[in-house]
């Protein structure tokens, strides 16, 4: 079953699902921005295209990551994103 979901008036737009392969996962886009997300539970984020800048939870550094990247972000924790163009990625839900 596919799940869409919105934030941030419409600039990210995600679409939900479950595989054998990749587990419980969404798929998204977001626009030009800055945003803040909270997780509930450990993500791996997969840049698919584009790069997203990136504020993890401890860090004092925003560290860049691009198409082929990955990052980590541990549960109940926040992170921040900005975006320079619009990037597409790939959440998996640990």
């Amino acid at each position: 079953m596919l799940n869409v979901s919105e934030y941030f008036d419409g600039k990210v737009k995600s679409i939900g699902f479950s595989s054998a392969s990749t587990g419980r996962a969404s798929v998204g886009v977001m626009a030009e921005g800055e945003y803040n997300f909270g997780t509930a539970q450990a993500e791996e984020m997969t840049v698919v295209s584009g790069s997203l800048k990136v504020l993890l939870p401890g860090e004092t550094e925003w560290k860049l990551y691009q198409a082929g990247e990955i990052f980590n972000v541990p549960a109940h924790s926040e992170f921040h994103l900005q975006v320079a163009e619009p990037t597409s990625y790939l959440c998996r839900y640990l």
